[in-house]
C-alpha cells in the first residue's frame, strides 16, 4: 500500500510485509502497468491456460498447452518489448512449420525506460542472482567517474555490474544515465559472448564516450577508478 504526500516534496509511506518505510523525493514515478488483452477470444473452448495476469502461458518453445496453438509477444504477458515479441514470433513460427527446434531465450534482453535520465538493464539483478544461490560480486561507479559525462556536465547516474565472485563471470549491468539505452547494447554482447568481469575491464573502449563507463565499473570490482590517470588501465 502506497500514499502519497504534497509537503513541497513528495512523501512515500510504503508497507511490505508488515514493515513501514517513508521516503522522501522531489518527484515520484507511478506507473499502472499493463496486462494481455485475452478476454473474448475463446481460449477456454480450445484448451489454452493462462497465466496470472491473463497472458497466454507458452513454454520454451512458444508452444500453448494447446500443442497446435503458439502464441508470441505481449499477448503472453511476458517481456512485453516490441523486439521480443518480433523475436519470439519468429521462432513460433519457425516451430510450428519445422518440427519444434528453436527454443526461446531471453537471458540477454535488454530494456530501458525512456525516462531522463534512461534507465537500461540486462541480465540478472543482485536480488535475481542471490535468489539463484550465485555468490554475488557488485560494482558500482557514479557517472562522475565516467570522463564523457564529467566533459558534458551531466553526472546523473551510476552504472551498476553483477558478477559471479566464484568464476567472474558477468550476471547483468544496470545503468542509470544519459542515453542509458545505447550503452546497455554492449552490455548485452558481453553476456552474450559469456565474458568475464575482468574481460570487459581489459577491453578496449574509445575514451570520452558514455560506453567507456562499463569498462570503468568492470575495473571497479578490484581497484579505485578514481586513481587512474586518462585511458590507464
Amino acid at each position: 500500500m502506497f500514499v502519497l504526500y504534497n509537503t513541497g516534496g513528495v512523501r512515500l509511506h510504503c508497507k511490505h510485509e508488515g514493515k513501514t518505510c517513508t521516503l522522501e523525493a522531489e518527484r515520484v514515478l507511478l506507473a499502472a502497468g499493463r496486462k494481455p488483452n485475452t478476454a473474448g477470444l475463446g481460449l477456454e473452448d480450445v484448451g489454452v491456460s493462462l497465466i496470472k495476469s491473463g497472458g497466454i502461458e507458452v513454454d520454451a518453445l512458444m508452444r500453448s498447452s494447446n500443442s497446435n496453438i503458439y502464441a508470441a509477444g505481449d499477448v503472453t504477458g511476458t517481456d512485453m518489448f516490441v523486439y521480443m515479441a518480433a523475436y519470439g514470433a519468429k521462432l513460433a513460427a519457425q516451430n510450428a512449420m519445422g518440427g519444434n527446434t528453436q527454443p526461446y531465450n531471453n537471458a540477454a534482453m535488454p530494456s530501458v525506460v525512456f525516462t531522463d535520465p534512461q534507465v537500461s538493464s540486462v541480465g540478472l539483478t543482485e536480488s535475481q542472482a542471490n535468489e539463484q544461490d550465485y555468490s554475488v560480486k557488485k560494482s558500482v561507479i557514479t557517472l562522475d567517474h565516467v570522463p564523457r559525462y564529467l566533459a558534458a556536465r551531466d553526472t546523473r547516474g551510476l552504472i551498476k555490474l553483477i558478477a559471479d565472485k566464484e568464476t567472474d563471470k558477468l550476471l547483468g549491468a544496470h545503468i542509470l544515465a544519459p542515453e542509458g539505452g545505447e550503452l546497455i547494447q554492449t552490455a548485452v554482447i558481453a553476456l552474450k559472448a559469456n565474458m568475464s568481469a575482468t574481460e570487459l575491464g581489459q577491453t578496449i573502449f574509445p575514451y570520452l564516450t558514455g560506453v567507456e563507463g562499463l569498462k570503468l565499473a568492470a575495473q571497479t570490482f578490484d581497484k579505485d577508478v578514481s586513481t587512474l590517470s586518462c585511458c590507464a588501465g
